[in-house]
């Protein structure tokens, strides 16, 4: 594991020891080999932002009141379809291409039938060179397909949502569909889609059949993109996006999306937008200013939320805190670059049209 693995995963301990906004992404974006601490995490219910029509607004640079004046945030979300990540037309799905797997946060090189299936969740991270769908059948239990160039990427990785006490052991990727040690009901399948790429599907519940079924649904000859509600225009010098993840599962309630920004060889920087019709109101005070606008840093010094947007929270957090053993003496990121960021950040004017995610 490379230093900025180690320095994800540290991050990601950080959140399940400590106060956070979403669970579930941030254990999307764990680093091989820590599913267990990552685990640790409390849940907290809340989901993110849909996007809209009227296409992407900063957020900073205009008045508040203004802002949630003009925004239909806070409007009751009508009935509609499922968001499903849009085509990436052009970029070769993984059956033509394993290479390309797990090599760009914005694109996944596979996806599902969405005559057959809905899409929960999806991920592309390019630290762990591994990109994920999760999704459901008809009223069957929830599937999650993760694949890779490399059979050494599962290794020691845990499964999302099974028991603490689930072990995988060492995959065999022979197509085979196996019990999960630990689990009363957890079912795994790994193969092998085509030479040179490695697929697993796990399943908490129901039968070798309904996990064949829905692998079946899986399209390896697409690539979509990694659309989400936020966009990133600035970050710190020598940065970059590594990974997106997007949180489905209680569409149109409720979304949740989260960016990553590394910058070798250690820092994390985790950038989330989390919208919820459950969110009453956000935080009052302010101790910052944000491109003009009031934000607040949290004690530890290491989390930053941009204040103001009605039923969700923007923040970005390195999960220090700085001085703490495990980040002494090693980069990360400060507080100027949780400004640079959250102050280029720029979410959507309507929040009701995922054809509209960038």
């Amino acid at each position: 594991m490379t230093d900025l693995d180690q320095r994800i995963a540290s991050v990601l301990r950080e959140h399940a020891e400590g106060e956070t906004d979403t669970h579930r992404l941030l254990r999307d974006s764990r680093a091989l080999g820590r599913r267990r601490q990552v685990r640790r995490r409390t849940a907290t219910g809340t989901a993110l932002a849909l996007v809209g029509v009227l296409g992407f607004v900063g957020v900073s640079g205009t008045d508040l009141g203004g802002l949630s004046g003009r925004l239909p945030w806070g409007a009751a979300t009508p009935a509609a379809a499922p968001p499903v990540p849009p085509r990436a037309d052009g970029v070769p799905g993984a059956a033509q291409r394993p290479d390309l797997v797990g090599s760009d946060p914005q694109v996944l090189h596979l996806g599902v039938d969405t005559r057959k299936a809905r899409y929960l969740r999806w991920s592309s991270q390019v630290s762990a060179q591994i990109e994920s769908v999760r999704f459901s059948v008809g009223a069957g239990q929830p599937v999650r397909v993760e694949v890779a160039r490399s059979a050494e990427r599962f290794t020691d990785l845990g499964i999302e949502d099974f028991p603490l006490q689930a072990a995988p052991g060492r995959l065999t990727f022979d197509g085979a569909i196996r019990q999960v040690a630990g689990t009363a009901n957890g079912l795994v399948k790994a193969w092998q889609p085509v030479p040179g790429l490695y697929a697993r599907a796990s399943m908490l519940g129901g039968d070798r059949a309904a996990l064949d079924r829905a692998v079946a649904a899986v399209r390896w000859d697409e690539a979509r993109r990694c659309a989400v509600p936020l966009r990133l225009t600035t970050v710190p010098e020598g940065a970059t996006v590594s990974a997106c993840s997007v949180d489905a599962t209680s569409y149109p309630n409720s979304l949740s999306v989260q960016l990553t920004v590394v910058r070798q060889p250690s820092e994390v920087m985790l950038v989330q937008l989390v919208y919820g019709a459950q969110i009453s109101g956000g935080r009052a005070e302010s101790n910052r200013t944000v491109g003009g606008r009031p934000a607040y840093l949290y004690p530890a010094g290491t989390k930053l939320e941009l204040l103001g947007i009605p039923q969700a929270h923007l923040t970005a957090d390195v999960g220090g805190p700085w001085t703490d053993g495990y980040l002494k003496d090693k980069p990360t990121f400060t507080e100027a670059d949780l400004t640079t960021v959250l102050a280029g950040a720029q979410v959507a004017r309507d929040l009701t049209d995922p054809e509209t995610w960038k």
